[in-house]
């Protein structure tokens, strides 16, 4: 199922399900995705130039997302935009 949000996203599409994570960065999204083994979340960026960054994804265990997922997408969308500057 995610893959297929991917695919929309890729094409252009908003995906089914997702919320703007501006926490994280600008243009960060969190995409939803539930299904019978449970609720999971891809949290990434679109919006820079010729690629989809997926910056994490992981299970939701809790109705809120950890800090620990939020700080490390952060992390790591800070190192993209430092990557992509060079």
């Amino acid at each position: 199922m995610a893959s297929f949000q991917l695919d929309r996203i890729q094409h252009g599409l908003d995906p089914d399900d997702w919320k703007p994570m501006n926490t994280i960065g600008a243009g960060v999204r969190e995409l939803r995705v539930r299904d019978r083994s449970g609720a999971f979340r891809v949290i990434y960026v679109a919006k820079l130039e010729g690629a989809i960054y997926v910056l994490h994804c992981f299970q939701k265990k809790s109705q809120r997302t950890s800090r620990g997922d939020v700080e490390l997408a952060t992390r790591r969308h800070k190192e993209l935009l430092k990557d992509l500057k060079r």
